[in-house]
């Protein structure tokens, strides 16, 4: 597979309440290229980040409505993919300068 191509499925990782949270259960959360596929997302992470991963969970989210004053639109899309890691293996997500 193409190393450019693995590099673009994984766009950046979410750091929200419940992505911090599931950090505790070694599990991380990233927003990748909807037309990515399990493996490929597996791929790419034991790639870039040098870990074994467990399991994948995806889903796709919905398109969002977006109103500012009397503009209208919508929010765009991605999916968004939680990953499982084995014990023992860990991403740094918050570098220390």
């Amino acid at each position: 597979m193409d190393l450019q191509k693995l590099i673009d499925y994984i766009k950046y990782p979410i750091i929200t309440d419940k992505a911090t949270k599931l950090l505790e259960s070694n599990q991380y959360s990233f927003a990748v290229n909807p037309q990515a596929s399990k493996p490929d997302i597996k791929t790419a992470i034991e790639f870039l980040f040098d870990v074994k991963v467990k399991s994948i969970n995806t889903c796709n989210l919905p398109i969002r409505q977006r109103r500012i004053g009397k503009f209208s639109g919508t929010k765009s899309t991605y999916k968004k993919a939680i990953i499982t890691l084995y014990s023992g293996n860990s991403i740094n997500l918050f570098s220390e300068s």
